[in-house]
């Protein structure tokens, strides 16, 4: 078994890299790297700076060009007390290596991050075990140079060939482990199938959406229970199912996994068994931090998402959440209140044409608009019910 550390340990200073690319622009990349710094706080870093460098693509030997590491390097060597440096994209195994040996110092990148927070948030046996294949599955192609020792269970005599390399040994360590991992996952997914199947004849709610845009507060809020919500990348890892009854109507709420972009696909793959509840769910609950600067960019990456999950075409609710801080962050305190009923207005009008109706506005923490979000749930859970039950619909007016 691979000795894996933590990534990032307690309060590190980390330097951020990103790279301007084709049609991207320095703006675009400094908003990518907002996110960079906010995932490296919830992993326990701290972002002293951020370095960014234009370039056609990527040097496939450094990443970066000679003169930006040089002087990262440089400052690096004034600042004195910088730990790691984190790129806003994935690096090769060797890129990791040759930018280690310029700057002398601990390089990850962001999917090494984003494996690291899932690895610090899983608490249950199946989300240790997926998080645990994706990061064996990020670390195979990445084996040379990067581990001087591995723990060998039940190595000695007998366990290498002959003739056989250290890394190659190492790589038949890493698939063994892989192959061992996919099986253990298997039968986690057969007995969570198992219990899905048990769930009877339910209509099926999954909230779905972009990293901490609001949907364990709003599983809260509907479900009456208390799911784990913080204000940090991927509180939730492990999707939780609670029963729901609105005026006698019943269904099953499910909270899944964020998602963000740049997901290593490798954590998209080992996830498809959480992700089953989006597949199997008979109504989404799109959540849409509206406060966010980038939230239209944010809802087309969940789009995306769920388009390769196959689920795009499923009946959606969009949830536009955190209308307070979209007021507050809008309105200043000299705008008129007209003008400030126009702007909602008008914002509300066009997404109700884009989602054809299917859209609320609400404010979770602040309980604004919920009967309204109710209602616009029951409504499409009863219509449900109407179509696929209709011998229990009546039961439920």
């Amino acid at each position: 078994m691979i000795e894996k550390k933590k990534v990032v340990g307690k309060e590190e200073n980390a330097i951020l890299v990103g790279l301007v690319q084709k049609d991207q622009t320095e703006q675009q990349i400094n908003e990518y790297l907002d996110e960079l710094s906010f995932l490296a706080e919830t992993a326990g870093a701290i972002t002293i700076k951020r370095y960014t460098q234009k370039m056609k693509h990527p040097d496939s030997k450094t990443f970066l060009g000679k003169g930006k590491l040089e002087e990262i390097k440089n400052y690096i060597a004034l600042k004195g007390n910088i730990s790691m440096v984190i790129f806003d994209d994935e690096l090769t195994g060797s890129q990791i290596i040759n930018i280690e040996k310029i700057l002398e110092i601990k390089i990850i990148d962001r999917s090494d991050l984003i494996l690291d927070i899932f690895a610090s948030r899983a608490k249950t046996a199946q989300a240790k075990t997926q998080v645990e294949l994706a990061q064996y599955q990020y670390i195979l192609p990445r084996l040379k140079g990067m581990w001087k020792h591995l723990e060998r269970q039940g190595g000695g005599v007998g366990t290498r060939g002959p003739g056989e390399t250290e890394i190659e040994t190492d790589r038949r360590i890493v698939k063994d482990k892989i192959t061992l991992l996919r099986k253990r996952l298997a039968e986690i997914d057969k007995q969570s199938f198992t219990q899905r199947k048990e769930r009877g004849e339910f209509i099926r709610v999954a909230l779905v959406g972009y990293t901490n845009v609001g949907k364990s507060t709003i599983m809260n809020v509907l479900s009456k229970s208390e799911v784990f919500a913080e204000n940090k990348l991927f509180a939730t890892l492990d999707t939780t199912t609670r029963k729901v009854v609105f005026e006698q109507t019943p269904f099953l709420l499910s909270d899944t996994v964020g998602f963000i972009r740049k997901l290593p696909h490798h954590l998209v793959e080992s996830f498809k068994s959480t992700l089953d509840e989006v597949r199997e769910a008979d109504i989404l609950l799109h959540v849409v931090d509206i406060s966010h600067p980038k939230y239209e960019e944010q809802l087309a990456v969940v789009n995306k998402t769920l388009a390769e999950l196959g689920s795009a075409e499923k009946p959606t609710i969009t949830i536009f959440n955190k209308m307070d801080k979209y007021e507050q962050q809008t309105f200043d305190q000299w705008l008129e209140e007209d003008v400030k009923k126009d702007i909602l207005r008008e914002l509300k009008e066009r997404w109700v044409e884009e989602t054809k109706g299917n859209c609320v506005f609400v404010s979770a923490t602040e309980r604004t608009n919920l009967d309204g979000l109710r209602q616009t749930i029951l409504n499409k859970v009863r219509d449900i019910y109407q179509i696929r039950y209709p011998y229990k619909a009546e039961f439920f007016y």
